[in-house]
């Protein structure tokens, strides 16, 4: 039996030229939690945490769901996060949850999203889309390692913790998703600025570092 994909109709992405200033860009700054690290095969979504940087600012715009994972928590992943069942048991289902995140981002007028290893959040959010067949529009993604490896091509991959002290900014609440948006997002703008020193000042260079060249429309 084949399956039609379902689409969620929401625009995560608002295109800007490619020489806009990185200080005239806003885009949306999340992090996840999930009930392990296997997340490619049945590990589930239990948390969405985000934030909307707009320019070099850090706003007050966040959002925060936890999500029903249909599944118990264990209980090192409680031990880490500090989510119990009891906060995810009258919680959204994931693609409710997902929705409402795509809501938020709707709302922003972002150019897309960042995060502190993407590719992990990324693939949280495609799995839970894919279990219920719809279909995963993914806007432009800028994970500020590639921002590290860009500035510091000797450093190995860290965790979000040590680079927020390497970089003196703000660290807030650890393993809960919106405490870890709100420390990437301050780790961004500070990873920005450092950028601008280097002469990256343009939407441009920052599709560049993160290896997303030739995708982006002008």
């Amino acid at each position: 039996m084949f399956w039609k994909k379902k689409r969620l109709s929401y625009q995560l992405t608002y295109e800007q030229p490619l020489n806009t200033p990185i200080r005239d860009l806003s885009i949306i700054v999340f992090d996840t939690e999930a009930t392990g690290f296997a997340v490619g095969a049945d590990d589930r979504l239990i948390e969405i945490g985000a934030v909307q940087v707009d320019g070099l600012t850090v706003t007050d715009q966040t959002f925060q769901t936890y999500v029903n994972p249909e599944r118990d928590i264990p209980k090192d992943i409680t031990e880490l996060t500090g989510i119990q069942m009891k906060d995810v048991e009258g919680a959204p289902t994931a693609i409710e949850a997902i929705e409402s995140f795509y809501q938020y981002m709707e709302t922003s007028n972002s150019i897309g999203w960042v995060g502190h290893y993407l590719a992990f959040d990324v693939l949280v959010l495609k799995k839970e889309l894919k279990r219920e067949k719809f279909s995963f529009d993914e806007p432009l993604g800028i994970d500020t390692l590639d921002l590290i490896g860009y500035l510091s091509p000797s450093w190995d991959m860290q965790d979000l913790e040590h680079y927020a002290r390497t970089f003196g900014t703000n660290i807030y609440k650890r393993h809960s998703a919106l405490g870890d948006a709100l420390t990437t997002a301050n780790l961004y703008v500070e990873l920005l600025l450092y950028l601008e020193d280097r002469g990256k000042t343009v939407l441009g260079d920052l599709i560049v570092l993160t290896k997303k060249d030739g995708i982006y429309p002008v």
